[in-house]
């Protein structure tokens, strides 16, 4: 019979519609501009999900009475639950902390967390310090950010990741947790470091990997034949480009004349920028006074291939629909694509998931007037 420790952080990922880039210390702040809980719903559907493996395997969900763990479950759900932490009113890492070290305790096989990566390093802090390294867990991603390589792709892959796990179908193995400065993230800057290493079941199809940095200096020219596709296929006083982060688009904006942010969204139409680190309010009202066409610019995320779902949580479903999912135009110089097999889709809808899914292929700008097609991948 398996324990499976439960860990739900109700703040991950709040900041993101609203362009914060992060919920560090700013939960309060993004509540009050208007932000939806995102961890919470998310772990509630890998649960659910997850009810019939639990049942088949006899398991025992150790959870906190709370929002860190009930207040999120199905009451007349019939998986065998064992209350071992309470979690009411505001949380911190202190509280995931203190659940991590009661569920070790308590002998959890597994411990399955709703949240970013500054919950994982908690967890993995807290397992090194119980002597439990060896504990596997499993991410459902909810952050804004998240780089590390215990994450599932998905709520449902995470879903799918512990039942093959209790199954005995996938072997558990080493992958990083990488560790972001969210405050120079903010700032737009880009600190990221190796915090650690995880225990998690091996799984490239449902694990996202860890992220990799793969821009090439030696890429100049390519991204220069790209800028100039931009500027004479794109930048026309008829659309609207928005712009995703990453270096490689802000480069490109660069050259074309334009001040991007490296981690925000931001939006021009022919050589203006209208819009600058634009939350989800803003790209909204933008779609809607614009009477033209709409190309989304979007580099996937070395390593990983996350096109959409990591790190521009801006770009809701919302967003997405106004836009419409045949706007998305991929960027992706040769080294990037030496690290990516396909174009990763993760909106949180399943409707919209299921149009990106139909779609098969999206198009990657690789150079002028060079594209390459990719099949799009949704979890």
């Amino acid at each position: 019979m398996f324990h499976i420790g439960l860990v739900i952080n109700p703040d991950a990922g709040l900041g993101g519609r609203l362009g914060l880039k992060g919920s560090d210390g700013l939960a309060l702040e993004a509540r009050a501009a208007g932000a939806e809980d995102r961890a919470g719903p998310r772990a509630r559907v890998a649960m659910a999900l997850l009810e019939p493996a639990l049942t088949k395997y006899g398991a025992t969900v150790l959870i906190s009475e709370g929002r860190m763990g009930s207040e999120w479950l199905d009451p007349e759900s019939s998986v065998s639950r064992i209350v071992v932490h309470e979690s009411e009113g505001a949380t911190s890492s202190d509280d995931t902390i203190e659940l991590a070290s009661i569920l070790v305790s308590k002998g959890a096989d597994l411990i399955l967390y709703a949240g970013g990566d500054g919950t994982t390093r908690d967890l993995v802090q807290t397992l090194e310090k119980n002597e439990s390294a060896t504990t596997p867990i499993v991410g459902i991603p909810c952050g804004v950010k998240m780089y590390s390589g215990c994450f599932a792709s998905s709520p449902k892959a995470a879903a799918e990741v512990v039942e093959a796990w209790m199954g005995g179908d996938l072997l558990v193995a080493s992958t990083e947790v990488l560790d972001l400065d969210e405050n120079a993230y903010r700032d737009g800057g880009w600190s990221v470091r190796l915090y650690a290493e995880a225990m998690t079941p091996s799984s490239p199809r449902w694990m996202q990997g860890a992220k990799e940095m793969v821009e090439s200096a030696s890429e100049d020219e390519v991204i220069e034949g790209i800028a100039e596709h931009v500027r004479d296929v794109l930048m026309s006083p008829e659309r609207l480009v928005i712009w995703g982060s990453g270096g490689t688009l802000r480069r490109v904006g660069e050259i074309v004349g334009l001040s991007p942010t490296l981690l925000g969204i931001d939006a021009s139409v022919g050589d203006n920028q209208v819009g600058t680190d634009l939350s989800e309010e803003g790209l909204i009202e933008l779609l809607d006074s614009h009477q033209g066409s709409v190309t989304i610019l979007l580099s996937p995320m070395g390593g990983q291939g996350f096109l959409i779902g990591r790190g521009n949580l801006q770009l809701s479903p919302d967003v997405l629909r106004k836009a419409s999912p045949s706007s998305v135009l991929g960027v992706c110089t040769p080294s990037k694509l030496m690290s990516i097999r396909s174009l990763r889709i993760e909106t949180g809808d399943d409707e919209l998931d299921d149009t990106f899914r139909e779609m098969k292929y999206l198009k990657a700008l690789q150079g002028y007037r060079t594209t390459r097609i990719l099949p799009v991948s949704v979890d």
